[in-house]
């Protein structure tokens, strides 16, 4: 089942959300989403994309509706376009971990302001 607009709206907003996030339009109407800077997230059209742990990757990206996402897969970023195996809350946890390993790869005076 391809993700709704209603869907991802609100993905968008919880992502949003998150500490420090600030939402930006780049490369033609790409919603991108960056903390301190960083992307930690994506939304273009009907689809989502995110930063994933490198060990969840090969798992994540075989699943339906979910493929490494274009440009970013060698960076381990998965890109979902349904919610035939990641349900909203799946998503929004997912969205969630991706900001918090984005701020972990930045200098330790960045993550002691996000409190990491």
């Amino acid at each position: 089942m391809k993700l709704t607009p209603a869907q991802l709206d609100t993905l968008l907003q919880h992502a949003q959300a998150l500490p420090g996030a600030q939402l930006e339009l780049l490369w033609g109407g790409v919603q991108v989403l960056k903390v301190a800077g960083k992307m930690f997230a994506t939304f273009h059209g009907d689809t989502l994309a995110y930063k994933v742990a490198d060990e969840d990757f090969l798992a994540l990206s075989g699943l339906p509706g979910v493929r490494p996402a274009p440009y970013l897969a060698r960076a381990r970023w998965i890109s979902v376009d349904s919610s035939a195996a990641l349900d909203l809350a799946q998503l929004q946890a997912g969205l969630a971990a991706s900001w918090r390993l984005v701020l972990l790869k930045l200098p330790k005076k960045v993550r002691a302001a996000y409190g990491l």
